[in-house]
């Protein structure tokens, strides 16, 4: 099951400019920046409370956060949940017709275990579901 909200993604164009942005708005420095190079992406995690966003920027043309950004532009590009078991999981959800962008668990920023649920299947919202590696 969903444990809770683990962070909400934000796709931007210019790692320094949102995180000096947010740092302002939310009154805290990031507390981590991290590659994912099988994603191309570069994260900043910022953490209020129990609350986190992680800030996403393309590190090449063709990542996922690229094409987003070329489409749609800056903004909320998905919420994550954390779950005890993403494995179970992933059964589960296909089980009640969720479609997956990866079925195998990859290794994701934040020592986190991710799966991704397809948009078309979940009311536009690209949906993350995430695991702490233990």
């Amino acid at each position: 099951m969903v444990n809770k909200i683990e962070h909400i993604g934000i796709a931007v164009k210019n790692m320094d400019d949102a995180n000096v942005l947010f740092e302002k708005m939310l009154g805290v420095p990031s507390y981590k920046m991290e590659a994912v190079e099988s994603e191309g992406v570069l994260t900043s995690f910022f953490q209020t409370g129990n609350n986190k966003i992680e800030l996403l920027v393309a590190t090449n043309p063709e990542s996922p956060i690229a094409k987003f950004l070329e489409k749609k532009g800056e903004g909320i590009h998905h919420i994550a949940f954390d779950v005890e078991d993403i494995h179970a999981e992933i059964s589960r959800l296909k089980n009640e017709g969720f479609v997956l962008i990866n079925e195998v668990p990859k290794k994701g920023a934040d020592n986190k275990l991710v799966v991704f649920l397809h948009p078309k299947n979940t009311n536009g919202v690209l949906v993350e579901l995430c695991q702490e590696i233990k």
